[in-house]
């Protein structure tokens, strides 16, 4: 999945493809460098932001995701609004991917199971201005997959398909760097819950906190993408169903490397 944000403010390419030639011009691009799906945005959701209203989120997001799906691209759409959803859908997304889970529209699980497409169901507490004081956890692992579990069972009761849905841990979302890495390492556990799992971890703040210098100044968001990689490597031989990045290229090579070892892994013990 490769990361398309028409908005002003996104923590790495904030107003880069606000212009609507620009970001087709750059959907195409993540298509052509091996993105099965561009994933089209126009709300960030840094740590802090405030939210656009409606209607400039529909004004960002509905015709970048026409014009691609015109020319072929496959295309999800990143939105917490039913309304954008259905709008985005109806221009032609095959997707919507909800970092809140259902939690930030009441209306989004009746309008997914309604649209009858894909959903991606992300680990979520609490909208971008808040989500810092929302980070307490007993085990966080534990907690993300309770958590998961509740909103997975509202989605279903609403009519969503369980073949029809994924999850997201959501890594950035109310939890400190050190909890992201134990959300990382425990994927196994999410995994039990019988589910795809999207993993997103590109060019996040965790990663700059890992790399930061020696006066303990972060990385950059832009000279992150070799660390985006490894997670990236990391998540697909783990058996993640999707990763979510900016630079899409890398990230494919990096797939089709995991992919080709676990070939290779199976003639081995086949011969054997």
């Amino acid at each position: 999945m490769g990361v398309l944000n028409v908005t002003p403010d996104s923590f790495s390419d904030g107003g880069r493809y606000l212009d609507h030639d620009r970001a087709v011009a750059h959907g195409v691009q993540l298509a052509g460098y091996g993105a099965d799906l561009v994933d089209v945005g126009g709300e960030s959701t840094r740590p802090g932001a405030l939210r656009p209203t409606v209607d400039e989120e529909l004004a960002r997001v509905v015709p970048v995701v026409e014009r691609l799906t015109a020319q072929g691209v496959q295309v999800s759409v990143d939105t917490m609004r039913a309304v954008v959803a259905e709008a985005a859908v109806a221009a032609g997304a095959v997707l919507v991917n909800d970092v809140s889970g259902g939690l930030a529209d009441a209306d989004m699980f009746a309008t997914v199971a309604r649209l009858d497409v894909p959903y991606v169901l992300m680990h979520w507490r609490a909208h971008s201005a808040e989500m810092v004081d929302h980070t307490h956890y007993d085990d966080v692992v534990e907690d993300v997959a309770t958590e998961l579990s509740t909103q997975l069972a509202a989605a279903q009761a609403a009519g969503i398909d369980r073949g029809r849905i994924a999850l997201d841990p959501g890594i950035g979302f109310s939890k400190t760097a050190d909890q992201n890495w134990q959300v990382l390492a425990g994927l196994d556990r999410l995994h039990a819950l019988g589910l795809p799992l999207l993993v997103a971890t590109s060019r996040k703040r965790f990663l700059g906190h890992l790399l930061a210098d020696d006066a303990g100044e972060l990385r950059p968001p832009l000279e992150r993408d070799d660390a985006t990689t490894a997670t990236t490597v990391l998540a697909a031989a783990g058996g993640a169903w999707c990763v979510r990045a900016h630079d899409a290229r890398s990230t494919a090579d990096a797939v089709r490397v995991v992919t080709r070892w676990a070939v290779a892994e199976q003639e081995v013990v086949t011969r054997g």
